[in-house]
């Protein structure tokens, strides 16, 4: 039996998530209906994307929903994509119907352990690594979330021995009020999404709702070298025990570099988990990474041996400081998830050698002054793409910096920065901005750079 008491849902939405939470309570044998926006979209094909929805009849409203046809509702999902300001939420909110997100109503049928992880940054490759440190020690591991699959595609699946990891953005935790995280993980907080939340008061505060259903008995892992996470874990705010991470001092309870050793200390026990040197993981952010998820797991029971056999066998994942290929003794980098100045300056820390730089994309009313700044005796030449290059041109006039450059396609921004670099030295994409506007998505656009530089001539 789920936990889930509501009766009649409509799920504002139709994409995947939506699409997803219909599923999910159409199995279960309650009501539900689709709202989109987008009135060019046809309720049979939307039906058709789902074999749970498409011979459901399922009702699907495009546009517009009227005052009484809302009154049929008890409760309102919305998808992660659909800002709480959309004017058909305004309207649910003012009928006096409860507004909560996919991740909250997979939490009403899920069972077993439950790993949540946000963050600006680093959320993707600490959920995989997570998730491959769960396998080695569980038998039925979901790995789920912002990463791929939605929760409510297997929530109602999981038994009691079932173990869900899940990456969880902002958008996702908004409307979160009883989901229960047995660990959490708040990885880091920079500048991003201010186009939605418009504030960082406001983005913090969307982050730290992802312990909401937690005490003092579980755990919420937290970055000591943060200034808004290491505010959380002393505020005496968070429900749940800090684990912290440091990569500048040593923790009582967490995790923390010495030399290049990291170190681990939990619940009285301290040792060595391993040789940073010993990672296929490149750069300081990593070295965040691995201690977060190395938490995770202790938090959850596996001993220290085991993580650290799996952060030897864990490789980059894709379109996260992703090495490309060689070329002519040029080194290629696809760190196209690098969709915020904080990721992007990670990229560029982890690099070795000179480097020709692709920034550019969409503008989430973000300033670039702080990944600029980083480009001192790293970044040799920048090649600018998409809606925010005249901006990034005039923040690295404003500090200086006057090897850049524009290109119309990302197949010349890699053909330019090719003829610039010398043996021993690196291209990467690592934009700073959302694909928006000129891809799908980052994946596309880092698949494309993959594909372009595969092509390139010796």
């Amino acid at each position: 039996m789920s936990n889930d008491t509501y009766k009649n849902t409509l799920i504002i939405g139709a994409g995947k998530s939506g699409i997803s939470s219909a599923a999910l309570l159409l199995r279960n044998g309650a009501k539900a209906s689709l709202f989109d926006g987008n009135t060019d979209l046809n309720p049979d094909d939307i039906r058709a994307r789902s074999l749970t929805l498409k011979d459901s009849g399922i009702p699907v409203f495009l546009g517009d929903i009227t005052s009484e046809e809302l009154s049929a509702f008890d409760r309102v999902v919305v998808s992660p994509g659909v800002p709480l300001t959309e004017p058909i939420v305004v309207k649910c909110r003012e009928a006096g119907l409860p507004i909560i997100s996919e991740i909250e109503l997979a939490g009403l049928y899920a069972k077993g352990r439950i790993i949540g992880i946000t963050g600006t940054n680093g959320k993707t490759t600490t959920t995989m690594l997570t998730g491959e440190i769960m396998k080695s020690a569980f038998d039925d591991v979901y790995v789920v979330g912002n990463i791929g699959d939605p929760f409510t595609d297997i929530a109602d699946r999981t038994t009691d021995e079932s173990v869900c990891v899940i990456e969880l953005s902002s958008f996702q935790l908004e409307t979160v009020e009883k989901f229960h995280a047995n660990v959490s993980a708040i990885l880091n907080l920079t500048p991003d999404h201010l186009d939605r939340h418009l504030t960082m008061e406001n983005y913090d505060k969307a982050k730290q709702r992802i312990t909401r259903g937690q005490s003092k008995s579980e755990y919420c892992v937290l970055n000591a070298d943060d200034p808004y996470t290491s505010k959380f874990a002393s505020s005496g705010l968070c429900p749940a025990t800090p684990l912290l991470f440091s990569c500048v001092e040593k923790q009582e309870n967490g995790a923390y570099l010495s030399g290049n050793d990291i170190m681990v200390s939990f619940e009285g026990k301290e040792e060595k988990l391993m040789d940073s040197k010993d990672m296929n993981l490149v750069g300081l952010c990593n070295i965040q990474n691995v201690m977060a998820a190395a938490l995770i797991g202790l938090a959850s029971g596996i001993p220290a041996e085991k993580i650290a056999d799996c952060v030897r066998k864990f490789k980059a994942v894709s379109h996260r400081i992703e090495y490309s290929g060689t070329k002519r003794g040029v080194r290629f980098y696809n760190d196209s998830k690098g969709t915020n100045p904080d990721s992007a300056i990670q990229g560029i820390r982890a690099m070795d050698a000179p480097t020709c730089l692709i920034g550019g994309g969409y503008d989430k009313k973000i300033p670039f002054d702080e990944w600029v700044k980083c480009f001192d005796g790293k970044v040799k030449k920048l090649v600018l793409l998409g809606q925010t290059a005249q901006q990034i041109a005039q923040t690295c006039d404003k500090y200086g910096f006057k090897d850049y450059c524009f290109a119309d396609s990302l197949e010349e921004a890699i053909d330019i920065c090719y003829a610039a670099a010398e043996d021993g030295e690196c291209v990467l994409l690592s934009p700073a901005c959302a694909s928006w506007g000129m891809f799908k998505n980052y994946e596309v656009r880092g698949d494309l750079f993959k594909e372009y530089v595969a092509s390139l001539e010796e």
